[in-house]
């Protein structure tokens, strides 16, 4: 008997107008997502292929890069690199999926979406949560990373605690920014920003040394490290989190205006971010040697250090901003869909987005005064979120748009064959990653929580 084929596309569209081709250049378009796009409303199909490229680029860098030479001081340079090679493939590999997914699949706005299609309702609940935790968990890191840099600034003028609440304000108001397309400009300056502070601090530590090192210090520079276990996974976890944008990919694309250029641009992201996390992360590590601070812009000496953190707010202050929208977006267009109301200027339409807003803003200000220390969220997050949301979801998109309605003959094939051992393989590599790296990043924050307790005045530059 024949497998049956999987419904078209237009059959899964709340809205058919939508078929993954650019968005038509008249005042009303039909989106599969949003419904009716006019110019009444908000455009959610306005992102362009370089404002897809540098969100995706900023998506990532801000918060991985800050841990990335500490990294190499774990692992050692020669592990370092080969685990930030591979990491990057295999999250490409699986981020590339997206595009044909949600070309065949146009309804899907974001990866729960796509786990219904592949799945049952109970997977997309189970994803949502885990997207809902991944968004949230991550705005609270860049709180705690924002404020930081307004400790290392200051001087810790003021209490950590002040500084987290300033964060989550921020985050809160200029996340509320309604589309992608308005957000791009605030990524472009926070790339900007971010790479002449990361130059900055090279220039500097490359020239002074590290903040922490004694006078008379002999630097250490290992090419094998030698860590625990728990250690290694910790900082594995911190690599994974360096890529771990991808479940934002979903978002991105559904509001490019032409979605066929998403996996050129995602080729470039990747390829520029890996270029850029190798140069700064070695460059920084061979320098500062075993006196690397985490986050990494504080390994600069008392006055560049407070120079770097200038710097870097820009950048700070943009990747809060995506992730505080991204957090909100999906839980917005949950509540909406199907309604007039989700592409248009109405009392509700405010109500509801500023509501998520306010919702999952607060949460993660909550997340980031508990648990006040820049690595232990990012190692934690690295292990228990990013591989069910940067992984195995889409070992599962290849296996339904590429093997499951596939005839006998056709999986016959040895090339289809093969990809398929490689999606499995990877969806196992996964869950290695969670339970070791979850137990890893536990024993960690464990290790580490007598140091800063919930709502804590200690600076958290780690210079102090």
């Amino acid at each position: 008997m024949t497998t049956p084929r999987p419904p078209t596309p237009d059959a899964e569209s709340v809205h058919s107008g939508f078929d993954g081709k650019p968005a038509a250049s008249s005042d009303t378009l039909d989106d599969a997502v949003f419904g009716r796009i006019t110019a009444d409303g908000p455009n959610y199909r306005g992102v362009s292929g370089l404002g897809a490229f540098v969100l995706m680029f900023k998506a990532n860098i801000g918060l991985g890069i800050l841990s990335l030479p500490f990294v190499f001081q774990t692992l050692g340079l020669v592990p370092g690199v080969l685990v930030l090679l591979v990491v990057q493939t295999i999250v490409c590999y699986c981020a590339r999926a997206i595009g044909s997914f949600k070309r065949n699949h146009p309804a899907t706005y974001g990866l729960p979406d796509a786990g219904r299609v592949f799945g049952a309702p109970w997977v997309h609940e189970y994803l949502y949560l885990f997207f809902l935790v991944d968004m949230v968990t991550t705005v609270s890191s860049a709180v705690v990373s924002l404020s930081a840099a307004l400790n290392g600034v200051s001087g810790h003028a003021a209490c950590t605690a002040v500084f987290i609440a300033v964060a989550s304000v921020v985050g809160l108001v200029l996340g509320s920014i309604r589309t992608l397309e308005k957000i791009t400009s605030l990524s472009w300056l926070g790339v900007a920003s971010l790479l002449a502070s990361v130059l900055t601090l090279t220039v500097a530590v490359g020239v002074s040394g590290p903040a922490a090192a004694p006078v008379d210090w002999t630097k250490e520079v290992r090419a094998f490290g030698s860590p625990s276990f728990a250690k290694a996974m910790s900082a594995v976890n911190s690599v994974l989190f360096s890529y771990s944008a991808t479940p934002c990919y979903f978002n991105i694309v559904s509001e490019m205006a032409d979605p066929t250029q998403y996996e050129k641009y995602l080729y470039l992201s990747t390829t520029l971010l890996t270029l850029l996390y190798l140069v700064i992360g070695i460059l920084v590590y061979v320098f500062c040697g075993q006196y690397v601070a985490t986050p990494a812009l504080a390994s600069a000496g008392p006055l560049m250090s407070k120079v770097c953190f200038g710097i870097a707010i820009p950048a700070l202050v943009a990747s809060l901003v995506i992730y505080a929208h991204m957090s909100a977006k999906p839980l917005f267009v949950r509540i909406l869909a199907g309604s007039r109301h989700l592409a248009s200027n109405s009392a509700i339409h405010w109500a509801t987005w500023l509501g998520c807003m306010v919702g999952t803003s607060a949460v993660a200000y909550v997340i980031a005064s508990a648990i006040p220390n820049f690595g232990n969220i990012i190692s934690l997050l690295g292990a228990l979120i990013s591989p069910n949301d940067c992984i195995i979801p889409y070992t599962f998109m290849w296996w339904h748009d590429n093997w499951r309605y596939k005839t006998p003959s056709e999986r016959a094939s040895r090339r289809l064959r093969l990809t398929l051992a490689l999606n499995v393989a990877l969806f196992f590599v996964a869950l290695f990653m969670t339970v070791a790296g979850t137990y890893g990043a536990v024993k960690d924050l464990i290790d580490s929580s007598s140091s800063a307790g919930p709502w804590s005045c200690a600076d958290n530059t780690g210079s102090a």
